[in-house]
């Protein structure tokens, strides 16, 4: 997968670009998005696709929950934090469905993944909890529970790492009373 600009930086012109896509040599994937026509496609291909298309985004909440394994839901879009004042892309594939983080936000309990050959840029399983308890109208407060449950389960996090991020985020009390309810469960 490779974005037009760094064809161009190879020395190839857009017009060879058309050319090759039009023959069906290489594939248009979204503006300005090409791959090979035979190129292995994995389970995270639409997260790299995203990553190339907004690379100073974050994947995060639902889409970052499906990553990690924590929820069953397949979300019809991808969520992607961008920074506060980033001019939000206008690409309808893949779509994507935006929110707004601070500079610190953006950098702070986010993790680099490989995908196909492109880094991405995923929120830690502790991280995206506390993500969907922050995003809690927009995604519904039984996500978060069910996806902090999960990571417990499967110890993909800990309570303290669940609760510094939530600190972090100064949304403590809002984590908090479901954070003791659960530890209270496994006791």
């Amino acid at each position: 997968m490779v974005r037009l600009r760094e064809i161009k930086g190879a020395g190839i012109p857009e017009v060879v670009v058309a050319r090759l896509a039009k023959a069906g040599r290489i594939v248009r994937l979204a503006r300005g998005l090409y791959q090979m026509p035979d190129a292995d496609l994995h389970a995270g291909h639409t997260l790299a696709e995203v990553a190339k298309i907004v690379p100073k985004g974050v994947v995060c909440l639902i889409s970052a929950l499906a990553y990690h394994e924590l929820t069953l839901q397949m979300p019809p879009f991808v969520w992607v934090a961008i920074e506060g004042h980033t001019r939000q892309p206008c690409h309808s594939y893949p779509p994507m469905r935006f929110v707004r983080f601070s500079e610190r936000a953006l950098s702070e309990g986010v993790e680099q993944h490989l995908i196909e050959g492109v880094h991405v840029r995923i929120t830690s399983p502790a991280r995206t909890i506390v993500d969907c308890f922050r995003f809690r109208n927009k995604i519904g407060v039984d996500i978060a529970v069910s996806a902090m449950r999960e990571a417990l389960r499967k110890r993909r996090c800990t309570s303290d790492e669940i609760a510094r991020h939530a600190r972090s985020l100064r949304i403590a009390n809002v984590v908090r009373p479901y954070l003791e309810a659960m530890t209270v469960d496994e006791t």
